[in-house]
């Protein structure tokens, strides 16, 4: 399982994230941030692969995605 978390101030809704994420996970939120732009974040976070590129297509750095490691 992955956690994926969005720094939702600093996001300006560009959709770099949206357009590279292979689960399509990835959408719009309805809210506006503090600069006034809709922020991305994840809406079923359990389909999430922890691939993490759209961490590394972020320009503004404000996705951070952890793995978390199975507990047996």
């Amino acid at each position: 399982m992955a956690t994926v978390t969005f720094r939702e101030e600093r996001c300006k809704g560009c959709e770099l994230c949206i357009s590279v994420c292979p689960e399509k996970i990835i959408v719009l939120a309805e809210h506006y941030n503090a600069m006034g732009f809709h922020p991305a974040t994840v809406v079923e976070m359990d389909k999430c692969k922890a691939c993490a590129i759209c961490a590394r297509m972020c320009p503004d750095v404000v996705i951070e995605v952890v793995k978390e490691e199975k507990q047996d």
